[in-house]
């Protein structure tokens, strides 16, 4: 009955409907059915407790999760910015807690885990402090990650060096050829906002960033349009915007749902039916790693707010107070399977 009732609202315009054959992770697990209802497009959820009807908390949602992880292997990828680490006025004080960086290190070592950021990979790696963490910067294009044999595609983004513990690694970046021109964008930013207060424009090697969280709202318009200016005369890059950010990008075809891809990949995963991807990230960029799980029909796509917001993912956390909960829930999980049995 409320399956056939979902069909028609869907039919009407009134809801999005999706299923899964699979009753694993971002399909659907439990009680939530196999149907995922979401509204449409800049659908205004009445309260925060309205939106958690449509996207539960994996807090209490964490037995029924991972009932369907048994023989499975977990795979976690993070965002950094409002996940592991709270948003701050200034993008150079972003740290994340030493309580989350050593449940971060428990987390790593119970499953492979890898931090997707809009960073630097080596701003976010000087942030994090962990090396058993891979990390991929740029939002992905720049990518830390165990070493795989090239394919004939792969060999001009793609370099094996050695990490800090002496272990080969590969180096991947997709935006290498764009990096001289990124430069140029770089300091044609820094000259233009240079005057408007507020404003920094921070280097993230594939990506610069203009943060305006601390300038006068009356000022947002003129850097949209200083912004503007500089991308009018670089054809091949393009803007996003993230809270209070404008990001500067090349006009590839990547992103955080592709580095996810590539790590699944590299981690021997790609094939794989047995394998749950878990991302957990709060910005409009996460979306496309949360399509990707979406997409494959099984894993886990976490988004981060403490307000109702539209997203692709299936389960929420509320801030990065809940994503230590739930990370440290997470390796008491793993602890308790491996004392019974080892869950490989």
């Amino acid at each position: 009955m409320m399956r056939n009732l979902i069909k028609i609202f869907s039919a009407m315009g009134i809801v999005k409907y999706s299923t899964s054959p699979q009753n694993v992770g971002s399909g659907s697990s439990g009680d939530r059915s196999s149907a995922t209802v979401r509204p449409e497009p800049g659908a205004a959820f009445v309260d925060y407790d309205a939106w958690l009807d449509v996207y539960p908390s994996a807090l209490t949602s964490f037995d029924q999760m991972l009932s369907v992880a048994k023989g499975k292997r977990i795979v976690v990828f993070l965002d950094y910015d409002g996940t592991l680490s709270p948003i701050v006025d200034d993008p150079e004080l972003a740290f994340m807690s030493e309580a989350m960086r050593s449940t971060l290190r428990e987390v790593a070592r119970n499953f492979p885990t890898a931090i997707i950021s809009g960073r630097s990979r080596q701003k976010v790696h000087e942030f994090v402090q962990l090396n058993n963490v891979y990390y991929a910067g740029s939002h992905g294009m720049d990518i830390m990650a165990p070493p795989k044999k090239q394919k004939p595609c792969d060999s001009k983004y793609q370099t094996r060096t050695v990490d800090k513990n002496g272990n080969e690694v590969t180096i991947f970046q997709p935006a290498h050829e764009f990096l001289p021109e990124m430069l140029e964008i770089l300091n044609e930013l820094k000259e233009q906002t240079r005057d408007i207060e507020g404003v920094s424009v921070e280097d993230n090697k594939y990506c610069v960033s203009v943060h305006f969280r601390v300038a006068r709202e009356e000022d947002y318009d003129l850097v949209d349009q200083k912004v503007k200016l500089v991308i009018s005369k670089h054809p091949k890059f393009h803007t996003s915007r993230g809270r209070k950010v404008l990001e500067v990008r090349p006009s590839i075809l990547w992103n955080k749902g592709h580095a996810l891809e590539y790590l699944l990949d590299t981690l021997g995963f790609a094939d794989s039916s047995d394998v749950l991807p878990m991302y957990i990230g709060d910005d409009r960029t996460d979306e496309d790693a949360f399509k990707v799980i979406e997409e494959r029909g099984q894993g886990f796509p976490i988004v981060v707010s403490s307000k109702p917001k539209e997203s692709i993912a299936s389960y929420s956390l509320r801030d990065p107070s809940e994503v230590l909960q739930f990370l440290s829930r997470l390796v008491r999980w793993r602890r308790n399977s491996s004392a019974s049995k080892p869950a490989t």
